[in-house]
């Protein structure tokens, strides 16, 4: 079943909760597909009257901050052996190439990279725990974690929401201009085939022969 269609089954704080614990996970390090829930559930919102993208986008942005937070911390207790544990777990995500790209965007931009790491699936995975490892200071690592996580999950959510809103739009006028377009090829039918009608019968009527004494 399609992640929107799923969404749309279950109650509206279910679908908060969801959206805030999904990428809270993804945001201490777990790879889970964060950016999909929020975009599905924004799109949902904007034909879902239940579902409020307010507080759909405080729920998202609740649960960025909160798990970037907790992979900060574990990546602060863990060290280098936690990158190398998640490395045996998760090949994939984090494999020694993506850690070293991660670590160069770290060492460029350093709380910046917390910031935007956010609109990056890959940094968005890695920002917490290796901020941690790396022992960023809290304080910078605090204030790129809230307005990262602000700016890109309620930034997303307004942006999708809005973006169904106008979709939903013009999908509704196209279909009042399918029905006019289809009201429209109808009557000029109905007048082609009067006309035609019209015009055999005066042909069948010519045809007739005339009756004598006329």
């Amino acid at each position: 079943m399609h992640v929107q269609e799923w969404l749309d089954t279950v109650p509206a704080a279910a679908v908060y909760a969801l959206v805030g614990v999904v990428i809270g996970l993804e945001s201490l390090g777990i790879p889970l597909p964060g950016e999909i829930i929020l975009v599905s559930a924004a799109l949902l919102s904007s034909q879902h009257a239940g579902i409020d993208p307010v507080i759909l986008g405080a729920c998202a942005s609740i649960g960025a901050i909160v798990g970037d937070s907790i992979g900060y911390a574990i990546g602060r207790k863990g060290g280098r052996p936690l990158l190398a544990w998640l490395g045996k777990k998760f090949p994939k995500h984090f494999s020694e190439g993506h850690i070293a790209t991660a670590e160069r965007s770290f060492e460029k931009w350093g709380m910046w990279a917390v910031f935007f790491g956010r609109f990056v699936a890959l940094l968005r995975i890695f920002a917490g725990p290796l901020a941690g490892v790396l022992r960023m200071p809290y304080w910078k690592f605090l204030i790129a974690n809230v307005f990262g996580g602000i700016v890109w999950a309620g930034g997303t959510t307004a942006v999708i929401y809005y973006v169904g809103i106008v979709a939903e739009s013009w999908l509704k006028r196209f279909s009042w201009l399918g029905l006019v377009a289809a009201v429209l090829v109808g009557l000029a039918s109905m007048l082609v085939l009067k006309r035609k009608a019209k015009q055999a019968q005066v042909v069948r009527q010519e045809a007739e022969p005339v009756p004598a004494g006329e």
